[in-house]
């Protein structure tokens, strides 16, 4: 069907809009990946004195054989899911309470989003002394109230290193998730409760009937932005442990670092970093299409 004189100037105004916008994206993003990509093809390390040289998809075949990113790709996947995880139910509950009225309600919104406002950094050097094995607060508590004997090294043990830096990352960031949610939360019709408690539902009834259905749009989008920042977390894990002890913690994004800066091998770092991009993408799309079936369910398109 030929469109109309006054929608080709539409379209045609829309692209003028949309055209710096789209350039800037296209020298930002495109362009880098671009790079990258080209510069997995080749070897340049220390090995060939820096010098390129093209090597086809080995760097690829070397990455699967690479114990090592299996271990960081664990690493990363454990601390991403189990993060994302109480990320999204500790901020559900937060976001909950933040959508009643109450006296000092915008105070506390405020003093409620200060943890993302943190510089990640220094939020992880306070959360290094605080998972202290001699100083810190966490083990001082746990003395006092006897649940252990000795002081635990937090930072120092394999395990115990991943539950702290995930617990980290919860405390920063999950008021940014509780936002969110309080947006969808906003736009819920308080008459849809009030009918609904006329029929005698419970407020639990209430909850996973008009409130978690309604706002599973807000919270796919909360999910999808909390993978892609915590699957490419690096201060956060570089402050606290370093990617120790023993490789316990270390994160793609710390073996990538490590590959370019500390190793110069810069075609493996860069299969390492279009690897990552792609476990991404796929990732993202996946999500996309989730997000749009539950819009087209709930009837929100």
């Amino acid at each position: 069907m030929a469109l109309s004189p006054i929608e080709r100037r539409r379209n045609r105004t829309g692209w003028m809009l949309v055209a710096p916008a789209a350039i800037v994206l296209l020298l930002v993003y495109a362009y880098p990946i671009g790079r990258a990509v080209w510069l997995s093809l080749f070897v340049q390390n220390l090995g060939t004195e820096l010098q390129p040289q093209f090597a086809g998809l080995a760097n690829y075949g070397r990455a699967f054989g690479d114990g090592r990113f299996w271990q960081c790709l664990g690493n990363t996947t454990t601390f991403t899911l189990i993060s994302l995880v109480f990320e999204l139910v500790l901020g559900m509950a937060i976001a909950l309470v933040l959508n009643q009225s109450f006296r000092g309600r915008g105070i506390v919104r405020t003093i409620s989003i200060l943890p993302w406002a943190l510089p990640t950094a220094v939020m992880a050097l306070a959360w290094t002394w605080i998972f202290n094995d001699r100083y810190g607060v966490v083990n001082d508590l746990l003395l006092r109230l006897g649940l252990i004997e000795d002081g635990l090294n937090w930072l120092g043990d394999p395990t115990l290193a991943m539950g702290a830096t995930i617990a980290a990352d919860v405390w920063k960031t999950t008021s940014f998730v509780a936002i969110l949610l309080l947006a969808g939360l906003q736009s819920i019709s308080s008459d849809l409760y009030e009918a609904h408690a006329l029929d005698g539902a419970t407020p639990w009834q209430s909850f996973t009937r008009i409130t978690l259905p309604l706002v599973m749009p807000q919270v796919a989008i909360a999910a999808l932005f909390r993978f892609a920042q915590s699957f490419g977390v690096f201060d956060l894990i570089q402050v606290m442990t370093g990617g120790g002890p023993a490789g316990a913690t270390e994160t793609i994004a710390l073996y990538i670092y490590a590959t370019v800066r500390r190793y110069l091998d810069f075609g493996y770092g860069a299969a390492l970093v279009t690897l990552t991009f792609g476990i991404l993408i796929a990732v993202v799309a996946i999500a996309a299409v989730v997000l749009n079936r539950t819009r087209r369910s709930l009837g929100l398109d």
